[in-house]
């Protein structure tokens, strides 16, 4: 069973009907305890930083989500929560991870990126069976700026490279949305699933 954390800031059932589609369980809740015990973690999200950390603050999922030993993926904004701190609403963040999130760089392309790049893989359990230089789906005007690249399992090009995927320990996050990745997001999700 995959638990979808509901934080009131998610594409919660796209998310959740991806997973039913590879024939898997997903629950979507709110509930401390539920998370606590939980044996897969998704944290999906979509706006803005500011306003998702101070309904992870007042739920107290923050408190939670900073000691969850199951693995965790965060997907888009979910990523971006992983980390210290935003530009995007100069706050800090959950700092599960080292990093900020910062601003696609201004080199004449459309900000946000939104539509479908390719993905220059490093490394990563997410990325078993998925070629190097796979598209996927972006929504975003933001992005990771890893303290340790080590732990970044994807990049992008965008103007520049971008952080777009990370994995340390039971953590996993991507840029990139593979509830509408196609293919190749499903077997994400799939490998996700099966760890």
């Amino acid at each position: 069973m995959i638990t979808i954390i509901d934080y009131g800031a998610g594409n919660l059932k796209s998310v959740q009907k991806a997973i039913a589609f590879l024939g898997g369980e997903a629950q979507i809740t709110n509930d401390l305890k539920t998370i606590e015990s939980a044996e897969k973690l998704i944290l999906p999200g979509v706006g803005s930083f500011g306003s998702a950390m101070e309904k992870l603050r007042a739920s107290g999922l923050d408190t939670v989500l900073k000691n969850v030993k199951a693995p965790l993926l965060g997907i888009c904004l979910g990523l971006q929560l992983l980390f210290e701190y935003s530009e995007e609403s100069d706050c800090e963040g959950l700092g599960i991870l080292k990093g900020g999130i910062v601003k696609i760089p201004d080199t004449g392309l459309k900000i946000p990126q939104i539509g479908w790049n390719s993905l220059d893989i490093k490394f990563g359990r997410l990325f078993t069976g998925v070629p190097n230089g796979s598209y996927v789906y972006f929504v975003h005007s933001y992005y990771l700026d890893a303290a340790d690249k080590s732990i970044v399992s994807a990049t992008t090009d965008y103007g520049a490279t971008l952080d777009v995927a990370a994995e340390s320990g039971n953590i996993f996050a991507t840029q990139f949305h593979p509830e509408k990745s196609g293919g190749v997001g499903l077997h994400i999700l799939k490998n996700f699933a099966n760890l």
